[in-house]
């Protein structure tokens, strides 16, 4: 089962992300949205600091997402929510 759920957009270049899981790691999230093509292009966009998450550079490739964090990449913010219930 897929730990992302699905991907919603704004015209305000906002994305709101849905996991299925409690947390989903950063290099992981970034592959199942298919914002990069690869795992290991994840972890190399990670570790040069072209992510941030809450308004912050990070570089921890295994950083752990979850609902209310707002990952910003390439121009585009993605806010995690979860399934309400």
């Amino acid at each position: 089962m897929d730990a992302v759920l699905c991907r919603t957009m704004t015209a305000d270049k906002s994305h709101t992300i849905e996991i299925r899981s409690e947390v989903i790691e950063l290099c992981q999230l970034l592959k199942f949205e298919g914002l990069v093509s690869s795992g290991g292009e994840a972890k190399q966009v990670i570790a040069n600091g072209l992510v941030t998450v809450n308004g912050e550079t990070e570089t921890r490739k295994r950083r752990k997402i979850v609902a209310n964090d707002t990952i910003a990449f390439q121009g585009e913010t993605y806010t995690v929510t979860r399934p309400s219930s």
